[in-house]
């Protein structure tokens, strides 16, 4: 029947879903065992087909026979192609797995490698960190060790100027009899104390004048001077003569407003300070302080009566060509450039006319000027340039006579003002070098004081020096009075003495 039907039955599909899972059975069972196992199976088979097909071609005879067996010899061999076929694929997909298997582990092999040199050498870096560290600390703790002598040895001082500088200064006030003492708080021209209606030089006269009244200082004015000769000598003279340091002072502004460059004596001729100041070149400023005070110095003079700082338009102000102008922090400028060239040479400057007259109406010399200014509204102008001056160095601050009512409701003028002197000026500015009167002989004062009241008012209002005042003698005797019957303590006075020579005697110290 297989030959009439050309053998293209194979099985049912009950016999073949048998076979797959006899195969499977087989397949599971052939798999445990290796691949020379495998071999000798399909040998076995081949042998014993080949026995069955001897057996059975002795057994030919029979045709119905002959068929039973073409169709087992058949399923037999399709089984045996089905089975290597269904082996052959499984152990591909084995490989397969295995490989992919391997290179998955080689991946993770080489990341945990990976990880783990990461973290051996974060380790490593940990440990020179700290081994860095712990050098540091150990370095640090050699020189806690080494230094310390070293640092005695600096520490044992010389001792710091300012005490160098105490020490000359107090033996000097603490020689001086009461007498000297209040006649050093005064600033006069030399024709005063001498009686002399003129001097141009200084002998004998001087010499009694100042040993009856040891004034803190002269101010000289162009009859003084006659020539570089004659004025250098008067001054080196009357430092000789005088038993303490005294001020040689002259007001030497540049411009017109100067005393040395409008005499005989030729020096270096410095533009006025509205010029300097429309130009607004601070360097300039300070070329003009360092020639103002080289030739003062050069000639005798210790103090000079500039710069001006009040702020104003030259234009408009009485003050004219003295002024920088009228923008404040320009003026500040200025005069902070100014005030450094002057000191830097050795000679004093003289911040003026505080707290500021510049925009003032009237003169405080024919008499009572007032301001309406309020003390915020002088924070935001006059008070910068004089704030500029005094971090720039200045030694000397001139209190105006101008009348501040909105600050001062006492309202008198401002040389006699403890809100303005004391308060303002020493306190809030932080000013701690002398303060100096304007002159005293002028309307503002003599109009409505007298010489006595005056000077007893400007000392108790917190003043160290009064500038000119119109009778001298009447001005020194009561200012000796008040500190002897206790109005006024000498302490107070000696406070003032102790900021004036300072001034006085830094030089020495050099």
């Amino acid at each position: 029947m297989g030959k009439l039907f050309g053998r293209k039955r194979r099985y049912s599909d009950d016999e073949y879903e048998n076979e797959e899972i006899y195969d499977d059975e087989e397949l599971d069972d052939e798999e445990i065992d290796d691949d020379e196992e495998s071999d000798d199976e399909e040998i076995d088979d081949d042998e014993e087909s080949d026995d069955e097909e001897i057996d059975d071609d002795e057994e030919s005879d029979d045709d119905e026979d002959d068929e039973d067996y073409d169709d087992e010899e058949w399923e037999e061999d399709e089984r045996r192609v089905y089975r290597r076929r269904r082996r052959v694929r499984n152990q591909i997909i084995a490989y397969a797995v295995v490989f992919i298997f391997l290179i998955l582990l080689l991946a993770g092999g080489a990341y945990i490698g990976k990880s783990i040199a990461g973290i051996v050498k974060a380790k490593k870096a940990e440990q020179e960190e700290e081994r860095l560290k712990a050098e540091q600390e150990a370095e640090a703790a050699r020189d806690v060790v080494i230094d310390p002598p070293e640092t005695m040895e600096e520490e044992e001082p010389e001792e710091p100027e300012e005490d160098y500088l105490g020490e000359i200064v107090n033996a000097y006030i603490s020689e001086m009899p009461l007498e000297d003492k209040v006649a050093g708080l005064f600033i006069v021209k030399p024709e005063v104390i001498t009686g002399v209606s003129t001097v141009t030089r200084a002998g004998d006269g001087t010499r009694e004048a100042l040993n009856e009244y040891a004034v803190g200082g002269f101010v000289y004015s162009e009859k003084n001077i006659l020539d570089k000769e004659q004025l250098t000598e008067m001054l080196s003279n009357t430092v000789s003569m005088s038993k303490y340091p005294i001020f040689l002072g002259v007001e030497e502004e540049g411009g017109d407003a100067s005393k040395v460059a409008s005499s005989r004596i030729e020096v270096i001729q410095v533009d006025d300070m509205a010029t300097i100041g429309e130009a607004g070149d601070a360097s300039q400023a300070y070329e003009t302080g360092m020639t103002l005070g080289n030739y003062l110095k050069e000639l005798g003079f210790n103090l000079d009566f500039a710069p001006v700082a009040d702020v104003a338009d030259a234009a408009s102000s009485k003050l004219g060509e003295r002024v920088f102008g009228s923008d404040a922090q320009a003026v500040g400028d200025m005069v902070s450039n100014v005030v450094e060239g002057i000191e830097g040479v050795g000679v004093s400057s003289c911040l003026k006319h505080f707290p500021g007259i510049g925009e003032a109406e009237g003169d405080t010399h024919a008499g009572r000027v007032e301001t309406t200014r309020t003390l915020e509204e002088m924070r935001n102008s006059e008070f910068i340039p004089f704030k500029s001056g005094i971090e720039a160095g200045a030694d000397f601050v001139m209190v105006s006579h101008i009348t501040a009512s909105a600050v001062d409701e006492e309202a008198v003028p401002s040389s006699l003002s403890k809100v303005l002197i004391s308060d303002v000026l020493r306190n809030e500015l932080g000013f701690q070098g002398v303060i100096i009167t304007d002159a005293l002989d002028t309307g503002a004062i003599t109009e409505y004081y007298t010489s006595e009241q005056a000077a007893v008012m400007a000392i108790e209002a917190g003043a160290d020096m009064l500038f000119m005042p119109e009778d001298f003698s009447a001005a020194y005797d009561a200012l000796l009075a008040a500190v002897q019957e206790g109005t006024i303590s000498e302490d107070r006075i000696n406070e003032s003495l102790e900021r004036i020579y300072r001034i006085k005697c830094a030089e020495k110290l050099e």
